[in-house]
């Protein structure tokens, strides 16, 4: 059997793995157009803000690894272009301009996302960079090499430009924020707990601020909006993401969510021995029971597992996702999971929502912070549909609580009665997770 991948990161490389783990004589191909597979894109902007880091050390295996230990014949520097379901077959050109054909039997389409580059005037100027693959992180740390870089404007202020705000800092770069809105899928009162954190490392924050042209000057670069002009050394673009789709809608394979590739709980297309999965494939919302466009870490590997398994013969299905994320700005720690208010209503639930301020560890220990918990409930069924929370610590452990029982259905109700461990280095004895269900089951 002929199994064939699109895709040599997270996704594409955990399924080559588990479908030649399950199958040892199988005939596992992977394509991959750049030079670098398997590698912790997560940890770029904290690579980044060491200068004596090489940003290779985010490799976690090398190709040569796959291709001699696993047998897995992993082409780099090979661009699938076509497929053809007809024929099976996947149509290719290597780093050379060689055009390459590939049959196969069972194929995974694991292209990934790339990241959103407005098409405005001087977005291809010299120190406007991305940030998505291991190549970005290599070009971001060169142009930190060789340019004396003394501020940095962060075009977009999600995951990324918020890590990146603090990568940048911590070189002693003066790091000034734009974006059209801010932390807008989190509840107020998290999202000024954040504000205030980028205020006090001297982080300038523009909102409601879209960037219409670039210009350069010299090396400064300048970002327009509304006459309003913003000057730099580095502009880092962090509009977020979209899926790499095209190769699949062109086949005639469906898209989902976002435009991203719909895939059923098996992780197969709408075409027979067509799978997708990671940043370019869609799942199914825990909470709702619908389709979602989230392109996480956790996400792409599972996707994968699933793939490998189920091209050998298996018939494993996900449950779906959560939408459960973390982040790290400065000294606080950021999560969510489930859904927002807004969601929720979007949704057709009748959400209650509370937010509460509690202490990370219990009364006068040593080191106690203060923690904000945001929870979400329904008010016709009385279901949890989401939480929330910033601090400096507990926050990042205590979100794998409400997830669970975001996984199990459970009512506020329910989450509230559950026996969550104490002590007093590490919470209160009412846990403020106890807390906000306690306080969220009086509105439901």
């Amino acid at each position: 059997m002929n199994f064939l991948v699109i895709g040599g990161d997270a996704a594409g490389m955990s399924a080559a793995s588990r479908a030649k783990r399950n199958q040892p004589d199988m005939n596992v191909t992977v394509l991959e157009q750049t030079m670098d597979v398997s590698y912790s894109a997560c940890g770029m902007p904290y690579n980044i803000s060491d200068p004596s880091r090489d940003i290779d050390d985010l490799v976690v295996r090398q190709a040569q690894v796959f291709r001699e230990k696993q047998g897995i014949n992993l082409l780099t520097g090979c661009r699938a272009e076509a497929i053809e379901p007809e024929t099976r077959v996947v149509r290719a050109v290597d780093y050379s301009g060689k055009q390459m054909e590939f049959k196969y039997d069972n194929l995974l389409i694991a292209t990934g996302a790339s990241p959103i580059m407005p098409d405005i005037e001087g977005i291809d100027l010299n120190g406007v960079l991305p940030l998505k693959g291991l190549s970005d992180g290599r070009n971001i740390k060169a142009y930190l090499n060789n340019h004396d870089v003394r501020s940095a404007i962060l075009v977009g202020m999600g995951y990324i430009g918020l890590e990146m705000s603090e990568s940048l800092s911590k070189r002693g770069i003066e790091v000034i924020g734009t974006t059209r809105g801010f932390m807008r899928n989190y509840d107020e009162e998290i999202a000024e707990v954040v504000k205030q954190t980028l205020a006090a490392h001297d982080v300038s924050l523009y909102t409601d601020y879209v960037v219409e042209k670039i210009e350069k000057k010299g090396e400064k670069l300048t970002i327009c909006c509304g006459g309003k002009k913003l000057e730099a050394d580095m502009l880092l673009m962090g509009l977020g993401v979209w899926p790499n789709s095209k190769i699949a809608s062109d086949a005639g394979i469906e898209l989902g969510s976002k435009d991203s590739i719909a895939v059923d709980r098996r992780v197969e297309t709408s075409l027979s021995g067509i799978f997708s999965a990671g940043d370019c494939a869609d799942a199914y919302h825990v909470v709702t029971g619908e389709k979602v466009w989230i392109p996480l870490a956790l996400v792409a590997n599972r996707a994968g597992w699933a793939a490998g398994d189920n091209v050998c013969g298996k018939n494993v299905q996900l449950q779906g996702v959560a939408g459960s994320a973390v982040f790290k700005v400065f000294e606080l720690e950021v999560a969510r999971t489930g859904l927002s208010v807004k969601e929720a209503e979007a949704a057709g639930f009748d959400p209650a929502a509370i937010t509460i301020k509690a202490r990370s560890r219990a009364h006068a220990h040593p080191g106690a912070s203060d923690i904000w918990v945001h929870m979400v409930g329904d008010r016709k069924s009385g279901r949890l549909l989401g939480t929330q929370m910033v601090g400096k610590e507990g926050v990042v452990h205590r979100i794998k609580g409400p997830t669970v029982a975001l996984h199990a259905h459970m009512t506020v109700q329910d989450f509230s009665q559950t026996d969550l461990a104490y002590a007093p280095p590490f919470s209160p004895v009412w846990d403020p997770m106890l807390t906000a269900a306690n306080q969220l089951v009086k509105k439901l």
